[in-house]
């Protein structure tokens, strides 16, 4: 589903905030992060000018500015919604603009080292919020042969990552993006490993966790996902009967976590145990109060 922001009033949809607040949860890897312009077309690594950028800038840590978003690492490119927004990437950037990136890059780079390859809006957002950044881009084109030629001799100067530690990354900023809490690290544990090739089948030994889609690059859970989200606290949903249907409705909910939305994955429980995983289709005081009407659609249960 396309989130539409094309006007400046989209700093304030709710997938816009939730986003920014949410990528004080994550954290750069490496020393060195390259600060890079979004695309029209996403993810942003199939857009032509991402794939000038790459050539230099691959296995080094990216965040791609982007209004009303804020910043987006490379590795969470492909979640929804940052995975399937429109907005223009032209024209002038107003002061709340400025102000709202701004404010939510600085936070996410911290004290890390940073190359800053930008022009125009995008440049005035570092200037103000990143002054001791080192800037490649000189002549007002991201992807002309001097800037890309300033590029690869700032970025010579640092040490790429290896591959899985990358990949490991990303799994676990999914993680913590979608379940709001650094914790959400433990469903990726360090012995992982990635079956499929488009939904992507997160896996501990010979049990699996949770599924990674290709569409939304967000994860559905397994019985083994939802124990884990149990000890970890939070997107809980606790019944008192058996649980024999693949639908729990409002009144049998006893009580739920209460920073539950719609869409987010829950893990059902009853007397301690977890009975069930599924999709929250109302947030979770509407499941506590609710008389009447769906409260999750269930996809695996042990009874």
């Amino acid at each position: 589903m396309k989130v539409l922001c094309t006007t400046e009033t989209s700093l304030n949809r709710p997938e816009a905030r939730r986003w920014r607040e949410r990528m004080k949860l994550l954290e750069p890897m490496g020393e060195l992060v390259v600060v890079l312009p979004c695309s029209m077309r996403k993810p942003y690594s199939a857009s032509k000018s991402h794939q000038v950028f790459t050539t230099a800038t691959k296995g080094l840590q990216e965040a791609i500015l982007t209004s009303p978003f804020g910043v987006c690492p490379r590795e969470l490119e492909q979640t929804y919604p940052i995975q399937s927004y429109d907005v223009s990437t032209v024209g002038d950037w107003s002061r709340e603009e400025i102000k709202l990136t701004g404010e939510c890059l600085k936070e996410y780079v911290g004290d890390h080292e940073v190359v800053a390859h930008v022009a125009h809006g995008y440049l005035t957002v570092c200037q103000e919020y990143l002054p001791h950044a080192t800037f490649t881009c000189h002549d007002g084109r991201a992807t002309s042969a001097e800037s890309m030629v300033n590029l690869k001799k700032e970025v010579k100067k640092y040490n790429k990552l290896k591959s899985h530690a990358r990949q490991l990354h990303m799994l676990r900023s999914i993680a913590r993006y979608q379940f709001n809490t650094v914790d959400a690290d433990l469903l990726v544990p360090d012995d992982y490993r990635l079956r499929g090739r488009f939904d992507r089948r997160l896996m501990q030994g010979e049990e699996q966790i949770a599924v990674l889609h290709h569409n939304n690059g967000l994860y559905s859970l397994n019985i083994k996902g939802g124990t884990i989200l149990s000890e970890i606290g939070v997107n809980w949903v606790e019944i008192d009967f058996d649980l024999k249907t693949n639908t729990l409705f409002a009144p049998g909910v006893v009580d739920a976590y209460p920073h539950i939305i719609p869409k987010d994955e829950v893990v059902i429980i009853r007397k301690g145990e977890v009975v069930g995983v599924g999709k929250a289709i109302m947030n979770g005081s509407e499941m506590k109060k609710g008389e009447k009407g769906v409260a999750v659609r269930v996809r695996h249960r042990l009874s």
